[in-house]
C-alpha cells in the first residue's frame, strides 16, 4: 500500500454532497481515505466567471499504482457528471493527485507532484492542516513551508511610514 494526497473541489450543484460520494466511490475503488481536512469554500482561481467551490484534502492509501489511480478518478469525476467543457471551469467534482508517495512522475497525462499545487491556497490550505511536514519530492519544501512562501508573495506590501499628503 502506498499513500497518496488528494485535492477535492467541487463549485457546482449539491457541493458538500458531491464532495461526499466522491469520497464514497474512493473507497469503493480500492482507495482507502485515511485522513481529511476540513472543507474549504474558496473564490475561483484563473476562470473566474463561476460559483465558489468547496475543496478539501484527503490523504488515501492505495495499491493501485499512480496511471490506475488517475483512471480510477476520471472514471470518479465522469460517473458523477463532470464535463470538460470550460477549461478550469466550473465542475461538480475535480479530483486531483497532488503527491504518490515520494514518486516523481513526468508523462503527457500525468505529474507528480502536481505541477501547481505550490501556487494554489485552495490546495495548500487544506492540505496543510492533514500533512504540514510531507516534503516535496523536487524542491524538499513542506507543504506548510510552501504555504508560508505562498502567504508571503501574496501579503500586501507594507509603508512603514505612510506616504506624503497631495499638494494642495
Amino acid at each position: 500500500m502506498k499513500t497518496a494526497f488528494l485535492s477535492l473541489g467541487s463549485n457546482l450543484g449539491d457541493r458538500q454532497a458531491l464532495l461526499n460520494e466522491a469520497l464514497s466511490r474512493l473507497e469503493s475503488a480500492g482507495v482507502h481515505v485515511a485522513r481529511r481536512s476540513r472543507i474549504h469554500e474558496t473564490e475561483p482561481q484563473d476562470y473566474l466567471d463561476q460559483p465558489k467551490f468547496l475543496n478539501m484534502a484527503v490523504e488515501v492509501e492505495t495499491g493501485l499504482t499512480p496511471r490506475e489511480l488517475l483512471a480510477a478518478i476520471q472514471k470518479i469525476e465522469t460517473e458523477i457528471g463532470r464535463q470538460r467543457t470550460i477549461p478550469k471551469g466550473p465542475r461538480t467534482i475535480d479530483i486531483d493527485i497532488l503527491f504518490y508517495a515520494n514518486l516523481i512522475v513526468a508523462t503527457p497525462e500525468l505529474e507528480i507532484p502536481h505541477p501547481r499545487l505550490a501556487e494554489r491556497r485552495f490546495v495548500l490550505d487544506p492540505l496543510s492542516e492533514i500533512a504540514p511536514d510531507f516534503r516535496h519530492p523536487i524542491t524538499g519544501q513542506s507543504v506548510r513551508e510552501a504555504r508560508a512562501a505562498l502567504n508571503e508573495k501574496r501579503a500586501p506590501t507594507r509603508n512603514a511610514t505612510p506616504p506624503p499628503d497631495p499638494p494642495a
